[in-house]
């Protein structure tokens, strides 16, 4: 079990703990609950983690942005000359 402590102002229910929550009081939350509530830092804080916790860096939040090498760039048709574009669009032939 991961502990958080709830941070709001005014006391609040909580279905999942089957309890109201006074404020700055220390709570026990399932460890795959532990999230949930750690993402609301408004009204949680984290007071002690579930054992295989990590948490997320800014780096790993970011969806990889690499560019990819310059051989696996997609490849274009060659452009006409301009000779061919002339011929391809005039209204003479």
């Amino acid at each position: 079990m991961a502990r958080v402590r709830f941070t709001g102002a005014e006391p609040v229910t909580v279905p999942e703990l089957g309890r109201t929550v006074q404020p700055d009081e220390m709570v026990e939350v399932p460890d795959n609950r532990f999230e949930g509530y750690v993402c609301q830092p408004a009204a949680w804080e984290s007071v002690e983690e579930p054992r295989d916790w990590v948490w997320p860096t800014e780096e790993s939040d970011k969806p990889d942005q690499a560019e990819p090498p310059a051989e696996a760039a997609p490849k274009t048709a060659p452009k006409k000359t301009s000779t061919a574009a002339k011929a391809a669009t005039s209204k003479e032939a």
